[in-house]
């Protein structure tokens, strides 16, 4: 059934990734809309008022993500060594920094690049502004201006873990270095305890195991990452000029994006990372409209402008120095056990907090 799948896809792997990928983005724009799924909004809530629930629902949307992955490889639908998270190039510095710039970021541009994309497709014409910042941000640090100083600050923070007999930065991977099991029976290891340990946690409180939104929002997020992880695993294409398999990401494809619209004809069709984003844009267009939430708003003064702006320039770098953001690294990486994710993700949360409390110092 899966070959038969696969042989269809590649058939024209184009229309399917264009399509398919048009759906999983409106899915999850429609989601977070609906939900209030925010990484920022659940520090916030923490900090504020003790409420646990919203981070309690990113961690299931993670801890779905991986137990899709494991099964996903199990069949053999995708092979999450041609993702770039689980390379054993190791570049734990720029998790740190561009994990904590990426946290701080979000604070002050009013939420993540998902939750900006989420109040654009509602009318929020601050975080149509916010987005255009990230993308460009994005790709000075790719490439750019900022290109060369990135390179001169995690070069020298980056570990070849080849080095040490390692193949990967994948947790399972190293788990099987240090214990000696075999890597099967480790991947088994590590999804139970990290999943399971995760799930354990989330459900041990009442009050999120009786918010159907914040379990529903946890499950569809993370259904969402799969749905990714399988639609670019059965299109892959091993001869391609770039062969990857990638899931929900949305700092560097908001840069993707705006240069595909700006060289539309210069592509053949938009990839996955441009119909996804562009997906979560109608999504959550269509959840505002559907619940009556639709309105148009705009910066305040200029305080707020450059807050925002601030903030979406500190997102776009550290989006790019930590290989990804809150759903990029937090959920699709972390989803395949990469060391590097862990850590990008736990100083998307601590960059948060200092967001957090700068935000309150300077009120």
């Amino acid at each position: 059934m899966i070959d038969a799948l696969r042989d269809m896809i590649l058939a024209n792997p184009v229309a399917w990734v264009a399509w398919g990928g048009l759906v999983i983005g409106l899915v999850f724009g429609f989601t977070v809309q609906r939900t209030n799924f925010c990484a920022m909004g659940s520090i916030s809530d923490i900090l504020s008022f003790g409420d646990y629930r919203r981070f309690r629902s990113w961690l299931m949307a993670g801890a779905v993500a991986i137990i899709g992955v494991a099964i996903i490889e199990r069949a053999g639908i995708a092979d999450m060594g041609y993702s770039i998270y689980v390379a054993p190039n190791f570049q734990w510095g720029g998790h740190v920094i561009g994990g904590l710039l990426f946290g701080i970021g979000m604070v002050f541009g009013g939420g993540c690049v998902s939750k900006n994309l989420a109040r654009a497709g509602g009318g929020d014409l601050r975080s149509v502004v916010v987005l255009i910042f990230i993308g460009i941000a994005g790709y000075m640090t790719i490439g750019g201006l900022f290109g060369p100083t990135r390179v001169a600050i995690t070069a020298p923070l980056t570990t070849d873990l080849s080095e040490f007999g390692l193949g990967s930065q994948r947790i399972d991977e190293i788990l099987a270095s240090l214990t000696g099991l075999g890597s099967g029976a480790a991947r088994i290891v590590a999804v139970v305890v990290i999943a399971g340990g995760i799930l354990a946690y989330c459900f041990a409180d009442k009050g999120f195991r009786s918010s159907l939104n914040h379990v529903v929002a946890g499950l569809l997020i993370g259904l969402c990452i799969i749905a990714g992880w399988m639609l670019t695993g059965l299109a892959f294409d091993e001869f391609a000029d770039n062969p990857t398999v990638e899931s929900l990401s949305y700092v560097r494809p908001t840069g993707d994006t705006l240069d595909y619209l700006m060289r539309f004809t210069a592509y053949a069709a938009p990839g996955f990372t441009v119909v996804t984003l562009i997906g979560a844009l109608i999504g959550a267009f269509l959840s505002a409209i559907t619940n009556k939430s639709f309105a148009f708003a705009t910066f305040t003064d200029s305080s707020d402008t450059m807050r925002n702006l601030f903030g979406a320039l500190l997102m776009g770098v550290g989006g790019v120095m930590a290989l990804g953001c809150t759903v990029g690294q937090s959920i699709s990486g972390f989803s395949t056990l990469a060391l590097g994710s862990l850590i990008s993700f736990l100083f998307i949360v601590i960059g948060g907090v200092i967001g957090m409390k700068a935000m309150e110092a300077m009120a």
